[in-house]
């Protein structure tokens, strides 16, 4: 009686485990390059993703980050921010950048400024 309970619960779990493995081959995404829009992508994060087929490496890199930028305004600073809309290989990462340039004469950040009221 035993081994017949035995297997029976065995068949259940050989049977439950099929089902567990047909959903999806490959769930998890390696990237997903941003793009402005498309017709029948896939929308990730808030972006639709571009073809895996036709993404370069320019799509992951950004060059000039290591340039002083302007800052003759008025606080004498300036911020460069790196994220989706700069470097759309950042889509689904997680990952964002920023660098900030101070004036040698005094520049200063305000300590109520915000990062919606900047004019970078």
């Amino acid at each position: 009686m035993k081994g017949a309970h035995f297997l029976v619960a065995f068949l259940l779990l050989v049977l439950s485990t099929s089902y567990v493995f047909a959903y999806d081959p490959s769930p998890l995404q390696d990237f997903c390059v941003a793009i402005n829009g498309s017709k029948d992508g896939v929308f990730v994060n808030g972006n639709f993703c571009k073809d895996p087929m036709i993404v370069t490496a320019d799509d992951f890199s950004f060059s000039g980050l290591n340039i002083p930028r302007n800052t003759t305004n008025q606080n004498g600073f300036n911020i460069t921010l790196l994220n989706v809309d700069t470097v759309p290989g950042l889509n689904t990462l997680g990952i964002s950048m920023a660098r900030i340039d101070f004036a040698a004469n005094g520049g200063e950040t305000p300590p109520t400024l915000t990062l919606g009221q900047l004019k970078c």
